[in-house]
């Protein structure tokens, strides 16, 4: 055939695309025809039970004669109220997200001197291996951070001497270090990006082992080390929220379904990584800041109730914005009445904008979180009721800590790798076969034809 210039070959792609749309059609009435839950999930949104966990819990409501009740959404660590560890550490005006790990990947809540000597193994972990960030990090920039996690997470890999090693005290010492480093890959990997791809200065700070999580992450990202101790804690709160949502959201089931195959740390967390990307799941409060920018933009007056709720109105109409008919923060798989995390966040998140001197914005986020619900329910038909989610208000917090848009799934990333440590550990002690769903096939039986008759 000889070689396809650049035009010719995307002008085949784009026919071969056309022949993939033509032949990969199903039918929707067959879901419901073989009863096919989508998504593994039932048609009023309850997922399918496809296992069993002792790490967290999300519960939507009460119980009342054994069926569900839609209520208040409560969420569990190893079986304690997420309100009951947060209240603890905020009474004792500690930081929590170090204990939060300990307890996911241990099942119990540690003595102080046991946590003192969790978090020193925690810190000594930090440092990344000698000329890693030179030579995969500063190397190959991308503009997305959570593809540099993952090509840093694939790469560690050919640095550990026992990178195969299934067995619960190498896997536990995998994930030991990829949650120590995970901060500093993500800060190196930005400011990498900042500095070969916008023409930014560039720093590079060393972790500091005297530091929490939260600090560290901050002194690490900005250039004069700076931070107050409500940015800190709000941080390391935002930390303890993110750290784990039970064993069926996206990324936890993959990490379930990937450790199931027998493979190894470094490519089940990556697998995780690819999850977590997604717009529908980790990206979702990147998608939330730029709504509200563009309300910003259109609504004239923010403390106009009428004025907003017309604009939520055109979202949902698909008028305004992306233009995917969502409004982004709002409604949860499971949650209906409220979402415990975006509870325990709104007041912390007012504290913030005072410090700012952001009312004006926070006026607003509070003002849609409101008038959503009421809007959704005169526009929609729902199963359940709808609130806001842990994302409404996490892209908020973050851009008042002045953090950038590239990071904030990735600090999903840093935290939610406590939950998927504690699912891998699991998975290789209680589960015992590959995971392997089902899938009907639909397509008709074709007779062959030789290539000379086509």
């Amino acid at each position: 055939m000889g070689e396809l210039n650049k035009y010719a070959m995307q002008t085949k792609i784009e026919q071969l695309a056309d022949l993939c749309k033509a032949n990969y059609n199903i039918d929707p009435a067959l879901y419901a025809k073989y009863d096919v839950k989508r998504g593994l999930r039932d048609i009023n949104g309850t997922g399918v039970c496809a296992g069993l966990t002792n790490i967290s819990q999300i519960i939507p409501g009460s119980e009342v004669n054994g069926e569900t009740k839609f209520g208040d959404g409560q969420l569990l660590f190893r079986g304690y109220h997420i309100e009951d560890l947060v209240n603890g550490f905020i009474r004792d005006k500690r930081f929590g997200y170090e204990e939060t790990v300990y307890l996911l990947l241990f099942g119990q809540l540690p003595k102080q001197s046991e946590l003192d000597q969790f978090s020193a193994l925690l810190r000594n972990c930090r440092t990344l291996p000698p000329s890693f960030t030179r030579d995969v990090i500063m190397k190959s920039p991308s503009d997305d951070m959570m593809n540099t996690l993952a090509r840093s997470v694939l790469t560690l890999y050919s640095y550990d001497p026992n990178p195969n090693d299934t067995s619960i005290p190498n896997v536990l010492r995998q994930c030991i270090q990829l949650i120590a480093q995970f901060p500093s890959i993500a800060v190196y990997g930005y400011q990498a990006h900042s500095y070969y791809n916008n023409e930014k200065s560039l720093f590079l700070h060393q972790p500091d082992p005297k530091l929490s999580p939260a600090e560290d992450l901050l002194c690490m990202l900005r250039p004069d080390r700076k931070y107050t101790q409500l940015e800190a804690r709000i941080l390391d709160l935002a930390m303890v929220l993110h750290a784990e949502h039970g064993g069926g959201n996206n990324s936890s089931f993959t990490v379930h379904v990937v450790t199931s195959s027998g493979t190894d740390t470094y490519s089940t967390m990556a697998s995780a990584l690819g999850s977590l990307k997604g717009p529908k799941h980790g990206g979702a409060n990147i998608k939330v800041v730029q709504m509200f920018d563009d309300m910003k933009e259109r609504v004239h007056d923010w403390t106009d109730e009428e004025e907003v709720a017309d604009y939520l109105r055109k979202l949902l109409h698909k008028e305004a914005f992306d233009r995917t008919g969502l409004i982004y923060g709002m409604g949860h798989a499971v949650y209906s009445q409220s979402d415990p995390r975006a509870t325990i966040f709104r007041g912390f998140v007012e504290q913030l904008a005072d410090e700012k001197q952001c009312h004006a914005e926070y006026a607003l986020y509070a003002m849609v979180e409101r008038l959503a619900p009421q809007v959704i329910a005169g526009e929609r038909r729902i199963y359940k009721g709808v609130c806001a989610n842990v994302d409404f208000y996490s892209g908020l917090v973050y851009r008042m800590l002045g953090l950038p848009n590239e990071l904030f799934t990735p600090i999903f990333a840093i935290a939610r790798i406590a939950g998927w440590s504690a699912h891998r550990i699991e998975e290789l002690l209680c589960g015992n076969k590959i995971i392997r769903p089902a899938y009907r096939a639909v397509h008709d039986w074709e007779t062959y034809i030789p290539i000379e008759n086509r």
